[in-house]
């Protein structure tokens, strides 16, 4: 293709609507595959790995999805799979894209609002966080109960699509009570140890001074990351019910003698991951039979 030809088509895909970008998706997704999803799961940093429990999987590369791009940050594989989870029809993203590296807000919760347009009616998020919460450890999960957007932006900003959502979504119970309690209630039969808390969501890539910290501290945030809050507002925006998870892969800047490095977060997360993926294959199941509301695009 010749130089213009490429300027032609970037021109093109530019005056394209965000609604049209996700019926292309969804089409191309849906050609590769005949499972409806019924769950979606977006995981964090170094826990790609608990989509290995998906039986028949079916794995495309963002880079196969039109408007996807390719992911840039360790611990983010960048492949979208779909199977089901413990019997559950579940797509599952491995990795996800953040302001930070350069994206919009629109591109950051592009592959959110394809997932919901798949029609699940419930999103899990999962991310690793750093540990505000002077009782939280490396390794420990938090149940998200709210969170708090520090990151200066939104993903609802610009002109509003009505067959995404309304134009003021409310947002009072942003992170499902009814997937919490049933969290909760998985976990204890599994015996495994949870928190809940507020996660403040921030644009990085640094990471936070100790001032910060305990800024975020006093503001009511009890664990911190770089992700997570724009997928939720869209997904919110769209109809579908979230259920989120922090994995405290460190403690937050100010708490720990060591410096943060990226290399502790991806190994803290692996630890962690055998109890994150116990609880997914625990939930996901019941979730299943208490779906929240749906909106197919």
């Amino acid at each position: 293709m010749t130089p213009h030809g490429n300027a032609e088509k970037a021109n093109s895909s530019n005056q394209k609507t965000i609604y049209q970008k996700i019926r292309e998706a969804v089409d191309a997704i849906q050609a590769r595959t005949a499972l409806k999803p019924e769950m979606g799961v977006i995981l964090g940093s170094g826990l790609g790995a608990i989509a290995d429990q998906l039986t028949d999987p079916v794995i495309i590369p963002y880079t196969d999805i039109p408007h996807f791009h390719g992911t840039s940050v360790e611990g983010h594989a960048g492949r979208m799979v779909i199977g089901r989870f413990q019997g559950v029809p579940t797509v599952v993203l491995q990795g996800r894209f953040h302001v930070y590296e350069g994206y919009e807000m629109e591109e950051v919760v592009f592959p959110t609002r394809t997932v919901c347009a798949l029609g699940i009616h419930t999103l899990v998020l999962t991310n690793a966080a750093g540990g505000i919460n002077p009782r939280f450890r490396a390794g420990d999960l938090m149940l998200i109960e709210d969170h708090i957007n520090l990151s200066g932006s939104n993903p609802l900003k610009g002109p509003n699509l009505a067959q995404l959502g309304p134009r003021f979504p409310d947002m009072t119970e942003a992170y499902s009570q009814d997937c919490i309690r049933i969290m909760k209630q998985a976990a204890d039969e599994l015996g495994i140890a949870v928190h809940q808390g507020v996660y403040a969501g921030v644009l990085g890539p640094t990471y936070e001074t100790p001032a910060e910290v305990r800024m975020l501290r006093t503001l009511g945030g009890e664990a911190v990351g770089m992700s997570t809050v724009p997928e939720t507002i869209a997904a919110v925006h769209l109809g579908v019910r979230v259920a989120g998870i922090s994995l405290i892969s460190n403690l937050a800047a100010g708490m720990s003698p060591t410096k943060l490095t990226h290399q502790e977060v991806i190994d803290n997360s692996k630890l962690g991951a055998t109890k994150m993926a116990q609880l997914l294959g625990a939930v996901i199941p019941k979730l299943k039979h208490t779906p929240g509301g749906s909106k197919e695009a």
